[in-house]
Formats: structure tokens, C-alpha cells, sequence
């Protein structure tokens, strides 16, 4: 039987709405700085990866050994967990169920037999997971890496367990995790090398600059108030966004507040707002209101809506750390929100490939055909139902390939949405690749999630190519077996 394949591709410019938003609701437009205005290139992940590594050395006394290690780019994926107390990075799915075939330990994948016995089957209870903004503490042995500054320390940690084990060195894997995650990798961020290193070289380590000053100077043209939340350090900030909007970016903005700590910032009460002066000196002065072109850290967001009377879901703030930056805005405080996704473009094209479309079409016949077909008991029946569903378990690894030989899609563990999948849908009404993306849309467009149907609901808009294919396939089968 022959058939074609046709497929509308998707644009990687393109919106996506978890929860409907109009933009004319929307009078105010927040941001975050790193990875949503201020994009990088992936030599930072090498510079953080290579410092880090060396504290370890220089500073904790690791083996000297590790400086063969390098970063590498391809390795991890975000959304990952790292179980603290076993030292396995593994990606998990929206109903914790372990991924079989994307857990590691060191960078030797482990096989799915030992990894059934250490967690007794594949789920990971509620308990051991991570905590609401996917720290391991309290009891949680779970760390689920959420931002994209994480990529280069599931690296670190994946390397330093692969050369302990490969020198058959004891070590305890708690500690391992605490010296890379808060003796290197923190002091790399805390203490400014990071900041340092990119304010030399701005040319390296920045990019996209272009589309972030033409999104900040349309909703300025258009009479939007506008306000960055950042965590980063006002030298930083300054120098980053004079460089990818101009000296005058100040202008732009009606609140600018750096080294706010968040996720702190939005739920603690206590710190007060100081105002910065261009030679980054800190005043003591009670801060009575927010002004246009001043600089002001730390501080909280209930003072924040005190001082602005930015409330409710007048206002839409844009972020990459779906914890950090958006989930306790859309809980607690009702604002809109929208997640930067940059991997979204790299796995839209892939998924725009013909391969891709051909391996998905057919991945999803079988399914259908085994769901169909195995009411048949008898032996010629079952033996074909058999030989699908062993052609079903082989394809499967490909769909994770495609994507990323360890672990796969971010989006997706095979048919289940990912662990992050989830959380993505639950704290963003709208996420894109980057901020860029605004511009293909006017500010009285509504973004409207599509309307999937539930498991127990008949769908409204078949697949008319899946529909047809199963029919002619079942027909097929049944003219066999009789």
C-alpha cells in the first residue's frame, strides 16, 4: 500500500498559549534579564564549566586529573533530576516515572534492569522529589535543573563521578554534589567571575541583541510601562543592555531592580528596597517610590505592587526559570506570564523534518493498530500484535535520539510529556523561543491554546491521515485472517 505525508511545518517564531491571553489586556510588561533580553552564546557554558572545574582543584584539592575533562555542549538537556544520594542524572516524566535509557551515572548510561532494582520499578515517590522550586533540601534527594545556567553544572557533575569511578576512587556522592553545586559552581555567579569574564569579552558571550532592542522599543512606542527583575548585579545588567540597546536603555524602562533574589523576592516581606547610584554605591534612604531611571536592589514584590499598583493580570512578565522567575507570579499574585524556551527552536526544526514526521505517522499507526487489534486472542492474531509492538519498543529510542542521544526532547519522555513539560503548562500562559517573537504579533492579538481532546472526549478534528491509515490497515489484517 502506498500513501503521502503531508504536514503543515511549525514556525519556530511562533507563540504558544498554555491558558488563553489577549495583549490588549496587557498594559505592563515585566522581564528578567539573563536568557530572556540578554541571550549567550555557548561559549559562556564552557567559561562556567572550565571555572568551576578549577575550583574544584585549585581550591578543594580534586585530583589534578580533572582538568582533562572539557565541557560537553551536547551532553545534558534542562529539566533534568539528579538524585543527590545515588549520583544519577535522569530525566522523568509528568507522572514521575523514570525515563528508561536516559539515566547516568558519571557519563556511562545505566542499564534499565539495575535501574528498576535500586528504585524498585520506575516511579519516584512524591517524597524524594525535589521541592517546589526543585532544590533537593529537606528530605528531598531529588535536584531537577531548571535553568539554562544549569547545563554546564549537570556537565561538572556527570565528569567528577565519571573520573572517581573510572579510578575506582570512594567518595560520598552527597558531598561531590554540594562541592560542585555550592563550592564551585555558586562561587562562579557569587563572588562575579562569571560577571567579570563576560564584561571582558561582551562581543564573545552576548548575542541576539538586535531583537530584544526592537521588542523593548515597540512596546515603548506603543505607551507600555515596562520593568526588569533581574538577580544579576546592576554592572552587569548596565553593561549587557548598553550594549545590546544603547546607553540610553534606562530610558526605556520605568522600574529597573537588580540582585533581587529571587525566587525570594516574590514571597518574602521583609527586605527593603535600596537605591544604587551609577557608581553602584548603595543609599539607606526609606524608598517611598519607584522612579523612572533609577536603579533600586533587592527589596520584594509586595512592596513592589504597593509602590506601583501593577496588579493582577494586567501585567505579563517573561522569564526562563519556570520556578524562579514565574511560578509563584501566576499563583499567588494572578500577573500573566511568559516562558523563554530557546531549545524550542532547535526542536521544531527537527520535528519539521521528514524523518521526524515519517517515524512519528507510523510510530503512532502501530500504536493505534495494537490498541485495535488486540481484542484478537487467537495465536495468529496475537503473533502479529506481538511483532508490532516488539517494531513499537524499537522505534521508540529513535524518537529520543533524534533529539539528544542521552536524554531526548526536553518536552517529552517518549509519548508522556516530560516533568518540566508539565510545570511549563501549569506556570506559563505563554511561551516562545525568544522574546524576538513578539514581534510577529500585534498588541490586539489573543493567543489561544489549542483544544486537545481529553482522554474520555471524542475528538473534534481527527486526523483524517491516522483515521484512514488504521482503517485500511485493520482492513488488511481482518482480509488476512480470514
Amino acid at each position: 500500500m502506498l500513501f503521502s505525508i503531508s504536514t503543515d511545518s511549525v514556525n519556530p517564531d511562533t507563540i504558544f498559549a498554555n491558558n488563553e491571553m489577549s495583549l490588549r489586556d496587557i498594559e505592563i510588561y515585566g522581564f528578567d534579564y539573563d536568557y530572556t533580553l540578554a541571550f549567550y552564546s555557548s561559549h559562556l557554558h564552557t567559561l562556567i564549566f572550565n571555572i568551576a572545574r578549577d575550583i574544584l582543584i585549585t581550591k578543594h584539592r580534586y585530583p589534578e586529573g580533572l582538568r582533562k575533562y572539557e565541557y560537553i555542549p551536547n551532553f545534558a538537556v534542562r529539566g533534568l533530576h539528579y538524585d543527590v544520594q545515588k549520583a544519577l542524572l535522569m530525566k522523568i516524566d509528568a507522572f514521575h516515572y523514570i525515563q528508561l535509557g536516559t539515566v547516568y551515572r558519571g557519563l556511562q548510561p545505566v542499564s534499565d534492569e539495575e535501574v528498576i532494582a535500586m528504585y524498585e520499578g520506575c516511579h519516584v515517590p512524591l517524597e524524594i522529589m525535589s521541592d517546589f522550586y526543585g532544590k533537593s533540601s529537606h528530605g528531598h534527594t531529588m535536584k531537577q535543573f531548571m535553568d539554562i545556567f544549569s547545563l554546564p553544572e549537570m556537565t561538572l557533575l556527570s565528569c567528577v563521578n565519571d573520573f572517581f569511578m573510572k579510578h575506582n576512587i570512594d567518595y560520598e556522592p552527597v558531598h561531590l554534589y554540594k562541592d560542585v553545586k555550592v563550592n564551585s559552581i555558586r562561587d562562579v555567579h557569587v563572588k562575579g567571575i562569571m560577571y567579570r569574564a563576560v564584561e571582558a569579552d561582551i562581543d564573545k558571550y552576548i548575542c541576539y541583541g538586535e531583537q530584544s532592542q526592537a521588542v523593548l522599543k515597540k512596546l515603548s512606542a506603543h505607551g507600555k510601562k515596562m520593568f526588569l527583575i533581574t538577580n544579576s548585579p546592576f554592572d552587569f545588567v548596565d553593561r549587557g543592555m548598553s550594549y545590546i540597546v544603547g546607553k540610553d536603555w534606562r530610558d526605556l524602562f520605568d522600574v529597573v531592580i537588580v540582585h533581587a533574589d529571587k525566587p525570594g523576592f516574590f514571597n518574602d516581606r521583609r527586605k527593603p528596597f535600596r537605591r544604587v547610584t551609577d557608581k553602584g554605591a548603595l543609599l539607606w534612604d526609606r524608598i517611598h517610590r519607584l522612579e523612572k531611571g533609577q536603579i533600586y536592589k533587592q527589596g520584594n514584590l509586595y512592596e513592589f505592587l504597593r509602590l506601583t499598583g501593577w496588579r493582577g493580570s494586567r501585567v505579563l512578565y517573561f522569564g526562563d526559570h519556570i520556578y524562579s522567575d514565574l511560578a509563584d507570579l501566576t499563583l499567588k499574585h494572578g500577573w500573566r506570564t511568559g516562558a523563554i524556551i530557546p531549545e524550542l527552536r532547535k526542536e521544531i526544526k527537527i520535528m519539521n523534518t521528514q524523518p521526524y514526521v515519517h517515524m512519528m505517522t507510523w510510530l503512532q499507526s502501530l500504536t493505534g493498530l495494537i490498541e485495535q487489534m488486540q481484542v484478537h486472542r487467537d495465536p495468529a492474531s496475537q503473533a502479529v500484535v506481538e511483532e508490532w509492538i516488539r517494531e513499537r519498543e524499537a522505534m521508540r529510542p529513535q524518537t529520543k535520539d533524534i533529539f539528544n542521544a542521552q536524554f531526548g526532547s526536553l518536552f517529552r519522555t517518549y509519548h508522556n510529556p516530560t516533568y518540566f513539560s508539565r510545570r511549563l503548562s501549569r506556570f506559563a500562559d505563554i511561551y516562545m523561543a525568544s522574546i524576538s517573537c513578539l514581534l510577529n504579533y500585534d498588541f490586539q492579538h489573543t493567543f489561544f491554546p489549542r483544544r486537545t481532546p481529553l482522554q474520555h472526549e471524542s475528538p473534534f478534528w481527527p486526523d483524517f491521515l491516522s483515521l484512514t491509515l488504521l482503517q485500511k490497515m485493520g482492513e488488511m489484517f481482518s482480509h488476512v485472517l480470514d
